[in-house]
Formats: C-alpha cells, structure tokens, sequence
C-alpha cells in the first residue's frame, strides 16, 4: 500500500462519538486530514466529514451490527 485513501469511523463509537472522531483526525492532522465540525456532529447517518481541503477522505458510515450477529446465526444454525 502506497498511502491512505481514507478513514472510516463505524460501529458504536465510531458513528456516535463525535469527540474521537475529532480528537483522531486532529491527532492524524499531520496527514493533511481536515474535517468538517459542523458535519462532525451528525450521528447514526452516513456522511463524509473531509473537507475539500484533506489530502484523505473521512467518512462516518453506519452499521447494523445486530443484523450481522443475526444473520450469521441463522447460517450456523439453518
């Protein structure tokens, strides 16, 4: 791999902690990573929180981590 293309925050904290999604991206800022605040604040939805300005994109991206565990029990058991 030759880089980054980019961050996704998923699952519990990734889609509803807005607070580490800052503090991680303002830690990888020497990356060239910039978000979006206002965008930052969204929850339980999918959005890109790079700015035109980062060299890599950021995305929030939800997940239904129960249906996963559901489906995979199905199969295990059917």
């Amino acid at each position: 791999m030759q880089g980054i293309d980019a961050i996704v925050f998923t699952a519990g904290i990734g889609e509803n902690e807005k607070n580490t999604r800052k503090a991680v991206c303002d830690y990888l800022a020497y990356m060239g990573i910039k978000i979006d605040d206002e965008l930052n604040t969204s929850r339980g939805k999918e959005v890109e929180l790079s700015t035109k300005e980062s060299s890599i994109k950021v995305f929030v991206i939800p997940t239904n981590e129960e249906l996963v565990i559901a489906k995979d029990t199905m199969e295990l058991v059917f």
